[in-house]
């Protein structure tokens, strides 16, 4: 067991930025022939937004891959296109995606999962009934958390004081830590379904609007076993619960009551 179990808890003052759930399948190329507006007419309610753009891949044919020199490989390279279909709800705060490999959700507002769940319900009923996808490839959690010290009331307080030492690295060292210009550690920690793991990356980064140095705790969830349609939420279920068992990990008890925990 990776990360020690708590209790649940909803931070009243949520650190999470964004949450996406993306679930890959095989290639379904109906998606691409044609616009899809019997999926966009079971999802309209909770998603009215909808944009269309085309993604463009280059890359080498593999017959000719590492048989020519790079100063010649741009006259040769074999380029293919995806659409990548884009609808989302009216404050632009819930956003499905959808190619002819994937469907994700991502929430730039996230209050809890329960909530989540049921904003994802919709848009994968609709692509069960329209494109009967044969399983899943690749199903992922993905929670970005950004600790702004300043929306906490913790404005000067040391990190070492709000994160744990094998979380910081070096910048837990007193010596150092005024002198670190960038910092970012990755890691690949694996579950104890010894099925799934945990790819987790953490940053210091500035907040766009006012400068401030803030940190940013990565972590997506993802497995790559061959999943029945069924099984997803088993599958999302378990990572939620892991992502709470990791984000308490990695924060000390005086952030953890700065941002405020309400019991579930």
């Amino acid at each position: 067991m990776p990360f020690p179990e708590v209790k649940r808890v909803i931070y009243k003052k949520n650190p999470l930025d964004k949450v996406i759930c993306q679930l890959r399948f095989p290639p379904i190329l109906k998606i691409d022939a044609e616009i899809p507006s019997e999926f966009q007419d079971k999802i309209r309610k909770d998603f009215p937004n909808y944009t269309e753009t085309t993604e463009l891949r280059v890359e080498p044919s593999p017959r000719i891959k590492g048989q020519i020199p790079p100063e010649l490989l741009s006259q040769v390279l074999q380029s293919t296109s995806t659409k990548n279909y884009e609808f989302s709800s009216e404050d632009e705060q819930w956003k499905i995606n959808m190619t002819r490999t994937f469907i994700s959700l991502t929430a730039n507002k996230y209050e809890r999962w329960e909530k989540f769940k049921e904003k994802l319900e919709v848009p994968l009923k609709a692509l069960m009934e329209i494109y009967s996808p044969s399983h899943f490839s690749r199903i992922g959690l993905r929670y970005i958390d950004v600790i702004q010290r300043s929306v906490l009331g913790l404005e000067g307080v040391s990190w070492t004081e709000l994160l744990k030492p094998y979380i910081l690295g070096v910048l837990a060292a007193p010596e150092i830590c005024g002198y670190v210009r960038d910092s970012e550690c990755r890691y690949e920690i694996g579950l104890s379904d010894k099925e799934s793991t945990v790819r987790m990356v953490t940053k210091l980064v500035e907040d766009v609007d006012s400068g401030e140095i803030c940190f940013r705790i990565d972590s997506d969830f993802f497995n790559t076993k061959k999943t029945s349609l069924n099984d997803t939420f088993d599958s999302l279920d378990y990572f939620n619960k892991r992502a709470s068992r990791l984000i308490q990990w990695c924060i000390t008890d005086r952030l953890h009551k700065s941002m405020e925990p309400l019991k579930v």
